[in-house]
């Protein structure tokens, strides 16, 4: 059998690598360390975490990230078994004592005979008649095969990440907020935050004042306007958002109201049960987004799924380029993997590149497997392939699920039948997938 190449042993890339080698799949792992690293790594052990040692909640029936590892542990992830040997206390979440957690990670991919270690660096993608190749090379991908995939996939590659918060729609309180589009253009596809003079000037105070999130060095340089954080908009003059983001213009509620400023809220999801904070992408820290944009009476009470981010990053436009399995359209033996598709977080691009060692394995047996939006890794592999005029990566949320059956107002309940329905299919999945040998 002909080797599987995975490009990057971070976390996607040995989460791939160490599926496929266990079901008798050859593997050649190649990643720049040690002769080489990112401006963001420093240790020569796979599966290095270079910010946070926190793989946030564990919380498996409260928390879609929770609910997420404990998809991945069923699955046999190699990020998972680390995790829950090196964890430190933290609360409710899963903290790691980090290189504990790197050295097993290496450890566990060396002593694997069906895994052939390659130092060095890719400079460009393969063709098609090179055989099944796996590109995980993170956000920081290194610029010769940044360049050569850019080249490639035209301007489907993006070097800022800039997005905005998310919300709950159930948790939108619609007794502050009218649904309309502008100038009446549309079929009410917005939910619009009004404000008066009063509220809106509170809301710039308490935006230009938040504590914002420290950039690496490497991620400093030129802002460009399509990205702009909505706090530096807000330093360049007092009626800066009246007059953009939160114009008010051509907006009025069901009373004929025009109001002195207006938040839009757009669906983040064909079932509209997440929306996005239109204009709002940021550069606050978590907790500050939650402070400053719950003084707007329509979200006075919402429950962030996503908070807005801003930094240095290498993605895919991954709906143009990518299918539902993290292969390419246009070369069916190309495959990416990592928070290079538009997944965001440790776990998330760790569970990309599981995804795509399970995709593997059952296709060279002659298999398929489907992951539905049901389970939070079928619903985050179809965030990064459903068409989308302006996709932003995402981490695991409740918005990106389908909807379960459950009218009532019980949040605990309602996460708690997610959970249930999740692993109830990743279990029937796992049972008919190629096992270990």
């Amino acid at each position: 059998m002909d080797k599987v190449t995975v490009v990057g042993a971070g976390l996607a890339g040995v989460e791939t690598a160490y599926y496929l080698a266990r079901r008798n799949i050859p593997v050649r792992l190649v990643d720049c360390k040690p002769s080489r690293f990112t401006p963001a790594h420093s240790s020569p052990d796979f599966g290095e975490l270079v910010c946070s040692n926190s793989l946030k909640s564990n919380d498996v029936y409260g928390n879609a990230c929770g609910l997420l590892k404990e998809e991945m542990r069923l699955l046999g992830s190699l990020t998972m078994e680390s995790a829950d040997c090196h964890t430190v206390p933290a609360g409710g979440a899963l903290a790691v004592e980090r290189e504990g957690f790197s050295a097993y990670i290496t450890q566990k991919i060396k002593s694997q005979p069906l895994i052939e270690i390659v130092e060095g660096e890719v400079t460009s993608l393969p063709e098609p008649q090179d055989g099944i190749t796996v590109i995980a090379t993170g956000p920081l991908t290194l610029d010769a095969l940044a360049a050569d995939i850019a080249k490639k996939f035209g301007s489907g590659l993006h070097f800022y990440d800039a997005s905005a918060p998310i919300v709950s729609a159930d948790s939108v309180d619609m007794t502050s907020a009218f649904i309309g589009d502008r100038y009446g253009k549309g079929s009410g596809d917005y939910i619009n935050c009004p404000m008066n003079k009063e509220e809106y000037d509170a809301f710039v105070a308490a935006l230009l004042s938040a504590e914002k999130v420290t950039l690496h060095s490497f991620e400093k340089g030129e802002i460009f306007e399509s990205c702009m954080p909505v706090e530096i908009m807000a330093s360049r003059g007092h009626d800066t958002l009246r007059f953009g983001t939160f114009k008010p213009v051509g907006l009025y509620d069901e009373n004929g109201k025009r109001h002195y400023a207006v938040l839009q809220l757009r669906k983040e999801n064909p079932q509209g049960t997440a929306y996005n904070l239109v204009g709002c992408q940021t550069n606050l820290k978590f907790g500050e987004q939650k402070r400053v944009f719950s003084l707007i009476p329509a979200l006075r009470n919402a429950e962030f799924l996503r908070y807005g981010v801003m930094h240095r990053n290498t993605y895919l436009n991954a709906p143009d380029v990518l299918n539902k399995d993290f292969s390419c359209k246009h070369n069916p033996n190309l495959y990416f993997a990592g928070q290079i598709t538009g997944v965001e977080g440790y776990v998330e691009s760790a569970m990309s590149g599981l995804l795509v060692g399970v995709h593997i394995a059952q296709r060279l047996q002659g298999k398929s497997v489907n992951f539905s939006s049901a389970t939070v890794s079928g619903a985050l592999s179809e965030h990064i392939s459903t068409p989308n005029v302006d996709f932003q990566p995402m981490n695991a949320n409740y918005g990106v699920l389908a909807p379960v059956a459950y009218t009532g107002r019980d949040k605990k309940e309602k996460r708690r039948l997610y959970a249930e329905r999740a692993l109830e299919e990743i279990k029937k999945i796992q049972s008919n997938l190629v096992q270990t040998v």
